[in-house]
């Protein structure tokens, strides 16, 4: 098919319950691509020579080559494909940002509407899934070593995958009685069914991934217990960030007020939604306000809904242009009749005699100048004020990490926040001890901390099985992937000029480069700058001024995904120029 052919394809849209039916509900909201729509829909992409979309995929799918196997109608083979990148493809195609991520960079785009990435990852996923089709595990010849994985979510989930793959032997530590993590207690039925994370928890078990629920580390067992006790070669924290945030205004104890954290996890995990079959402890409002404007918040509003209540309101302190949660989430809930209260903010929770609450008292905003996010700073009105009736309120403002591991581990560095700090690979400053996710970053999302967990299974593997370098005149060559192909000096001013091209049969990922000047025992930075992801025999070049004209040695270092390729001390008069 020509390009412009497929550029008069319109994109096939994702057919979902009727609003109307679908507030009165827990079923999933989208119904799913049938194999025509994603047929169809995959032919609407240009196949172009260099995909920008696979930039934008944090774990990095091979994107145009599973579209191309659906063009042809090799669905299993598509979904191979993905797998070979993500362990969790049927949840990554239902909740990943895909409009800010992979279809944002798609070039189709460009003119008209991007190709549906998410949604054919999705419909690959549950075709192979419904199917019945399982797929023999690869036997992988084992290589001695033990890694714990403490937290099931999605980042662990990522990295027990890789590791599998290399010969591990691999145990995830799990505190509740199911895996998943924030997959299962964070995010409601209706946007991300169980069963898809029960299959998906299914394929790493048979590959050899074994699973210990109901187990908290940091109380059964610490760290230190895993690597001493256990004889773990390399312990990975993946436990997210779970300790909610409150916004410390007066009536935040009275009765009715609940964390986002806890509120969906009674209703998810503990399955509230199913009384009287399942008779969880949960507050049902009928008049019930969520404050906050992300994901999470969007998951407690619609849920609330579909709990019986007669009016919720989303109560945010910025404009809906600036909200955190996805365009289709947001969209979901306004078609639902969830009422947004934007610019506005709660001041205090009032309550009744007995101690329950019956009035939230909100104060208007206005936006100012942008402050460090790059968003405009919302700013209170003085005097004035607006009250809404509420028997129920949900907080979702945010997570921080919680402090149990980071407590039971005294030589674990953490930031000001609880944070785990790690270089860019997940490794901490306890030997052979990784982490990734949330618990490092703060509350982001599901394809991030899945890609956090796939550097840290490289750089596992990296510490365990070190490549013996060959040391030759300064250069370090574990295997020939980039290759120098100038090096000069710009004639108009005193700047070096270095070329580089990929000359493996394979694209890099993540590829680092840094240009330092050394001098004695020092270095000075000049430049730092990573690509993304690097095709074969494709050149990239960098430039940097030097430090002072007599001045001879600079120091070229590039590592990719997967650790160093290759470090070099350039002599300039030496070489080219």
């Amino acid at each position: 098919m020509k390009t412009k052919e497929r550029m008069q394809i319109l994109r096939s849209e994702m057919p979902c319950q009727p609003p109307e039916v679908r507030g009165k509900n827990f079923r999933e909201v989208p119904y799913g691509y049938t194999e025509e729509m994603a047929i169809q829909e995959a032919q609407r992409c240009l196949n172009c020579k260099k995909p920008k979309c696979v930039e934008g995929c944090p774990v990095r799918v091979p994107i145009p080559e599973f579209i191309t196997l659906i063009q042809e109608g090799k669905l299993f083979e598509a979904a191979k494909k993905i797998k070979e990148k993500n362990v969790l493809p049927a949840v990554c195609g239902r909740v990943c940002p895909q409009e800010v991520q992979c279809e944002e960079l798609c070039i189709r785009g460009k003119k008209g509407e991007p190709v549906a990435i998410g949604h054919l990852e999705r419909f690959v996923a549950d075709y192979e899934r419904l199917s019945g089709y399982i797929s023999s595990p690869v036997t992988v010849k084992k290589n001695s070593k033990k890694i714990a994985i403490v937290g099931s979510g999605p980042s662990g989930l990522t990295t027990a995958g890789d590791l599998i793959k290399l010969g591990y032997e691999v145990t995830v530590f799990e505190a509740f009685h199911i895996g998943g993590g924030v997959l299962v207690y964070g995010i409601p039925e209706f946007r991300l069914p169980k069963s898809v994370v029960e299959y998906e928890i299914q394929n790493l078990e048979n590959q050899g991934v074994k699973f210990v629920y109901d187990n908290v580390v940091g109380r059964i067992r610490t760290i230190d217990d895993l690597l001493s006790h256990d004889s773990f070669d390399a312990v990975y924290i993946g436990v997210g960030a779970g300790l909610p945030v409150f916004m410390n205004i007066p009536g935040e104890n009275l009765k009715g007020v609940y964390s986002s954290n806890e509120y969906l996890t009674r209703s998810n995990l503990m399955k509230a939604y199913l009384f009287p079959d399942y008779d969880t402890p949960l507050v049902l409002g009928k008049n019930v306000v969520v404050v906050g404007g992300g994901n999470v918040a969007m998951d407690s509003a619609r849920t609330a809904l579909r709990l019986g209540a007669d009016n919720v309101y989303i109560v945010y302190r910025r404009s809906r242009e600036q909200m955190p949660a996805r365009a289709e989430e947001i969209h979901h809930a306004e078609e639902e009749g969830i009422q947004f209260n934007l610019l506005s903010n709660p001041v205090e929770i009032l309550g009744d005699e007995f101690g329950r609450i019956n009035k939230v008292k909100c104060q208007r905003y206005k936006l100012g100048e942008p402050d460090k996010s790059g968003r405009a700073r919302p700013i209170p009105i003085e005097g004035e004020y607006f009250e809404l009736e509420t028997d129920l309120i949900i907080i979702s403002i945010g997570n921080n990490a919680n402090p149990l591991i980071t407590m039971t581990t005294s030589d674990l560095e953490v930031n000001k926040w609880g944070n785990i700090v790690t270089d860019e690979m997940g490794r901490t400053s306890k030997p052979f001890v990784y982490a990734g996710g949330d618990i490092v970053t703060g509350a982001a999302t599901v394809i991030s901390a899945m890609g956090a967990g796939r550097r840290a299974a490289s750089a596992i593997h990296e510490d365990l099985f070190p490549e013996k370098d060959e040391e030759v005149d300064f250069i370090t060559v574990p295997k020939e992937k980039l290759k120098i192909k100038e090096i000069a000096i710009s004639p108009e001013s005193p700047r070096l000029k270095i070329i580089l091209s990929n000359v493996s049969d394979k694209p890099l990922d993540q590829v680092k480069v840094t240009i330092t000047h050394v001098h004695d025992f020092f270095e000075n930075a000049l430049l730092e700058t990573t690509i993304s992801r690097w095709t074969p025999e494709e050149e990239h070049e960098f430039s940097c001024p030097r430090m002072q004209e007599n001045e001879k040695e600079y120091l070229l270092s590039v590592k990719d995904i997967n650790g160093k390729l290759f470090s070099k001390i350039i002599v300039v008069e030496e070489e080219n120029k």
